[in-house]
């Protein structure tokens, strides 16, 4: 789905998180970087995949990645899911879909037959100069903590 590919310049964004501040993809220059895009909100999958992220984030933290998690949701959606759960990280609400577009992770999905316009979850591994190193398109929810680190 997407057009970029690992070797690629990570494009610049700028969204504001569940909280309404600014996150920009310069707040992360010289760290690696985990950005993760989920359909939505406290729906199942999306919630196992964040939960997975989260139970992992201070081993992620130890080998030097932060953790950003995206969608179409409000900021009042996204900040329901954070504190719900206890994410350690911030929630884009991309509601115009600017990031989710310059990452090229919109387009059609299929649903027991029905088509739609959606988010196509997909992971990027970003490392400290913002060039893409792994781009995981078949994401596994309940392991994805693993797809990324490896084991």
């Amino acid at each position: 789905m997407t057009h970029l590919k690992v070797g690629d310049k990570a494009p610049d964004f700028s969204a504001l998180d569940e909280q309404g501040n600014r996150v920009s993809l310069s707040d992360y220059k010289g760290k690696k970087l985990v950005v993760f895009f989920y359909p939505k909100a406290s729906t199942p999958g999306c919630t196992a995949e964040a939960c997975n992220l989260n139970d992992n984030y201070q081993r992620f933290q130890s080998l030097g990645y932060e953790i950003i998690g995206v969608s179409a949701d409000s900021a009042k959606r996204q900040a329901n899911f954070k504190t719900k759960y206890g994410f350690q990280y911030p929630l884009l609400a991309d509601e115009d879909k600017a990031v989710i577009e310059a990452f090229g992770v919109w387009g059609p999905k299929k649903f027991m037959g029905k088509e739609y316009d959606g988010i196509h979850r997909t992971t990027f591994i970003i490392d400290e100069n913002a060039v893409i190193t792994d781009v995981i398109s078949k994401v596994k929810t309940k392991a994805h903590s693993e797809q990324i680190l490896g084991d």
